[in-house]
């Protein structure tokens, strides 16, 4: 069923970042029927999320912050930094593709051979035009409520990065930190790196 439902999408023409609602909530296992034709799927609290390949703005912003955090975590044995396209399954009905991730030494019991199963310690969103209301809304609430502690976002257009962390009760974020332009940076996550936004914008 999700394979057609994925099928009328494309065929029919759809709107990066539809989402599409059969008559059941979809689970991993009809998340692994899906086809690999170069567009990002998530299923989001059962629902199938369509979106298409990155924009190359995009693409760099999420590069230089990889290569920033991939460099510190390593150094430090901290732990692991993945970049999209990676499964993270938070629930059988929630399986997200984060444009990074980062899991904890202490953590990385929750990497299997197929995915990341369970929340990391930070998940990352750049956000692209039609990606705004769905990573600031829908995504950054199942992230918070499935227990994601550190969530990022990066605005390529308006240099701006902002810094969540989970509220004391749990299910919500606050807004820690938000940094624009070419400042420079200490996440509370990373207290030892110094983050050149400069570095990221370019």
């Amino acid at each position: 069923m999700v394979v057609a439902v994925a099928r009328q999408l494309v065929d029919g023409g759809y709107e990066p970042g539809v989402r599409a609602a059969p008559p059941r909530k979809l689970t991993y296992e009809d998340y692994v029927d899906l086809p690999d034709d170069g567009r990002r799927y998530e299923i989001l609290a059962g629902e199938l999320e369509v979106s298409p390949a990155p924009a190359p703005r995009h693409q760099g912003v999420s590069g230089n912050l990889l290569v920033i955090l991939h460099a510190h975590v390593r150094e430090r044995n901290l732990g692991s930094v993945y970049h999209a396209p990676i499964d993270v399954i938070l629930a059988r009905t929630t399986v997200v593709q984060p444009d990074l991730v980062y899991v904890a030494t202490n953590r990385e019991a929750i990497i299997t051979e197929r995915a990341i199963e369970g929340p990391p310690d930070l998940a990352v969103e750049i956000l692209s035009s039609w990606s705004v209301s769905r990573d600031r809304g829908k995504k950054a609430g199942l992230y918070a409520r499935f227990g994601i502690r550190h969530f990022w976002i990066a605005d390529p257009r308006a240099r701006l990065l902002d810094l969540y962390e989970v509220a004391e009760r749990g299910r919500k974020y606050r807004l820690i930190g938000r940094y624009e332009g070419d400042v420079r940076l200490r996440p509370a996550l990373f207290p030892d790196l110094e983050i050149d936004l400069g570095r990221v914008w370019v």
